[in-house]
């Protein structure tokens, strides 16, 4: 029993990855996981020829069963749906890119079904072979194979346009956040895109917009009034989450939202913002107040 905790150990944070960028959710995926685990730890070991397959088989099933029903119940979400942000929590998740885990990339998704997201997840991302994503969601290889081209047409032609360095949109950001904490109106407003675009997800706890805002001027001046309205009371951090830089912002200590950024080098041309206090427990338990 030991060995077998052991080898599921060295793979929980690949089924944790494969989880989290099926639902969107780090708190399905921890479920998922977990549900995993209570399998393998039941299941017949003579059954099993190779660990890791069957791990990725039975991670990949319970999430396509969750993603059926999650998508059921996003169609009656108030508001706009974001996924849960994820913060980074090893040096090794520091080092992803950002396009395999970004909150962009996790909406691209989205409009997959839930076969063709899994088989193109362990395709593209986890870099299984056909036969495994074949046994994974229950399809011939031939079948997968058309799943995952389909997917990459779709998400090719769906993706952000623009390729910007980390280091790049980190200098961005710092700016953004130097001018929402002074309040230079005129500043925020030329980081903003003409044609930006804001998306927010409340979740219907919390105010939100629901339908994304549209015009930097208009996103700007939305930025401004809340630094009209909380003065020294409003304070931003860059941190790192879904493999790139964001910003958290506080209210009177209290976290309020996390905005990831999409930007073309040198202005911000959409912003996706995180405002479900549910969605938010596990960074502000990290954060606190800070």
């Amino acid at each position: 029993m030991d060995d077998d905790a052991h080898a599921f150990s060295l793979l929980r944070s690949r089924l944790q990855k494969i989880a989290y960028r099926m639902l969107g959710s780090v708190a399905e995926a921890e479920d998922i996981v977990q549900d995993v685990w209570l399998r393998w730890h039941a299941a017949n070991r003579q059954d099993i020829d190779n660990a890791e397959a069957w791990l990725v088989a039975v991670t990949t099933r319970l999430s396509i069963d969750r993603l059926r029903a999650a998508k059921i119940q996003r169609e009656h979400y108030t508001g706009i749906w974001l996924p849960e942000p994820q913060m980074i929590e090893s040096p090794e998740e520091a080092t992803e890119r950002a396009d395999e885990v970004s909150v962009a990339f996790l909406m691209l998704l989205e409009r997959l079904t839930p076969e063709a997201r899994a088989a193109f997840l362990l395709r593209e991302i986890f870099d299984a072979d056909y036969s495994e994503v074949a046994e994974a969601i229950g399809k011939t290889e031939a079948a997968c194979r058309q799943l995952v081209s389909r997917a990459k047409t779709q998400i090719r032609d769906e993706r952000p346009r623009y390729s910007v360095s980390r280091e790049t949109h980190h200098r961005l950001l710092q700016t953004f956040a130097q001018a929402l904490k002074s309040g230079d109106f005129a500043a925020i407003n030329a980081l903003l895109a003409e044609d930006a675009i804001l998306v927010a997800d409340g979740g219907g706890k919390v105010p939100s917009f629901p339908q994304p805002m549209t015009g930097g001027r208009r996103i700007a001046q939305l930025f401004f009034a809340s630094s009209l309205r909380y003065g020294s009371e409003l304070r931003v951090k860059l941190v790192m989450l879904n493999g790139q830089w964001a910003l958290l912002r506080f209210i009177e200590g209290k976290l309020e939202s996390a905005q990831s950024f999409e930007t073309d080098g040198e202005q911000i041309v959409r912003i996706h913002i995180q405002r479900n206090p549910d969605k938010l427990v596990r960074i502000a338990q990290s954060y606190g107040g800070c």
